[in-house]
C-alpha cells in the first residue's frame, strides 16, 4: 500500500510538471530568509529577541503552509547552522510546484543556533522544549492568519517541530485552525537519547547533556513522560487531532533518535528510556489515525553525517509525498 501511494505521488508530480510546461512554464518564486514588511515583530519568548523566519507578501489562493524545523535546527541556513536549515528547501519544492512564496512561511523558534554553538548543553535545556516554544508558534500562526487573511494553515513539521505543533493545537484547542499536518519523523512517543545507561553518549555535555533530568528529556525521554501522556491522551485518542488530517513520514530502517542502530556517522545507543526501562522507540513517529509513509535509505540525503533522521527532511520522496498530501481533495 505504501509503495502504491508513493507511485501516485510520483505520477502527480509528473502531471504537475507537464501541466506547467503546457501553460508556458511556472515561474517559481524564491523562498527567502526574512519576513515581509508589515509582518508583526514577534519576540522569542525564550531568547528575548525577535524570531527569525521566512515568508512573503502577495496574494494567497491556497492554505498557507507553516514549516517547523527540529531541535537545534533553523528555518534556513545561518552563520551558526550553515549545513542545515533544510525546511527552507522543502518550502522551495512547493514553490517550484505551484505555490506562491506568499503561501510559504517558516518559524525559527530557537533562534540562529549561535547560543548552542557557544554552549552545547543548551540543546537539552528548557529553551529547547516544546512547552517553552508554544508561545512563539501561537503568535506566529495568529500573525500569518492575520497577514494573509486565511482562516486555516497547513503545518509541515520535522522532529521536534511535530510535537511542538501538536502541543500548541492541544493547548489552544486549535484543531479548526489547522487543515493538515505533515509530521516528518517526529518524537510522538519519545526519543532514545535520554537514558541513564553508561553507553548513552548523548549525556555528555559536549554532545548536548541529554540526561534523564534535562528538560528536553523530561518531556521526551520516554513514552510515559507526563508531557507525552497528556499529549497523546488516554488510549491514544489525543493522536487523532480531531478534524486535522495527518500524514506521518518516518524512517523504517534506522535513525539515531529512535533506533539502537548505526545511523550514518553516528554510533547507536541502547534502547532504554529516561527511567532506565528497555523501550522500543522505533515506531515513535507513528500516530493513530494518520496516513503513514515508511521510508528507507534516507541517509543519502544528509550530505554531512549521512543520517536518516536529518536526511528524510531533505528527501525528494518526502517532498513528493508532502506535495501530494497537501493537494489532495477532501473526501
Amino acid at each position: 500500500m505504501t509503495q502504491t501511494w508513493f507511485r501516485r505521488c510520483t505520477l502527480l508530480l509528473g502531471a504537475l510538471t507537464l501541466g506547467a510546461a503546457a501553460a508556458g512554464g511556472h515561474a517559481a518564486g524564491i523562498v527567502g530568509n526574512t519576513l515581509p514588511a508589515g509582518f508583526p515583530v514577534i519576540e522569542d519568548a525564550s531568547l528575548k529577541k525577535p524570531i527569525i523566519g521566512f515568508g512573503a507578501a502577495g496574494p494567497v489562493r491556497r492554505t498557507p503552509v507553516i514549516f517547523l524545523h527540529g531541535n537545534n535546527d533553523t528555518p534556513f541556513p545561518t552563520a551558526c547552522n550553515a549545513p542545515y536549515g533544510h525546511v527552507q528547501r522543502a518550502a522551495q519544492y512547493l514553490a517550484d510546484n505551484g505555490y506562491s512564496t506568499s503561501e510559504l512561511w517558516g518559524l525559527g523558534y530557537q533562534g540562529d543556533r549561535c547560543d548552542v554553538n557557544a554552549d552545547q548543553t543548551e540543546r537539552s535545556r528548557i529553551a529547547h522544549t516544546n512547552q517553552a516554544n508554544v508561545p512563539d508558534l501561537r503568535r506566529f500562526v495568529r500573525a500569518v492568519l492575520a497577514y494573509t487573511g486565511a482562516t486555516q494553515v497547513d503545518i509541515v513539521g520535522h522532529s521536534l517541530g511535530v510535537t511542538l505543533a501538536r502541543e500548541w493545537v492541544r493547548q489552544d484547542g486549535a484543531q479548526r485552525q489547522v487543515r493538515r499536518l505533515v509530521a516528518i519523523d517526529g518524537p510522538n512517543h519519545g526519543i532514545i537519547n535520554c537514558s541513564p545507561d553508561a553507553a548513552n553518549y548523548w549525556q555528555l555535555p559536549a554532545l548536548g547533556a541529554f540526561t534523564p533530568t534535562s528538560e528536553v528529556c523530561q518531556e521526551l525521554g520516554s513514552p510515559n513522560t507526563p508531557f507525552l501522556r497528556l499529549l497523546n491522551g488516554r488510549g491514544g485518542s489525543g493522536e487523532t487531532m480531531g478534524p486535522v488530517r495527518v500524514l506521518v513520514i518516518r524512517n523504517a530502517d534506522t535513525g539515531f533518535v529512535y533506533f539502537p542502530l548505526q545511523d550514518g556517522a553516528l554510533a547507536p545507543v541502547p534502547a532504554v528510556d529516561a527511567y532506565g526501562q528497555p523501550t522500543d522507540f522505533s515506531r515513535s513517529p507513528s500516530m493513530k489515525g494518520a496516513k503513514d509513509l515508511a521510508l528507507t535509505g534516507q541517509g543519502q540525503f544528509d550530505p554531512i553525517l549521512g543520517t536518516t533522521h536529518l536526511g528524510i527532511l531533505n528527501s525528494p520522496q518526502t517532498w513528493a509525498a508532502m506535495l501530494q498530501f497537501l493537494n489532495e481533495r477532501p473526501r
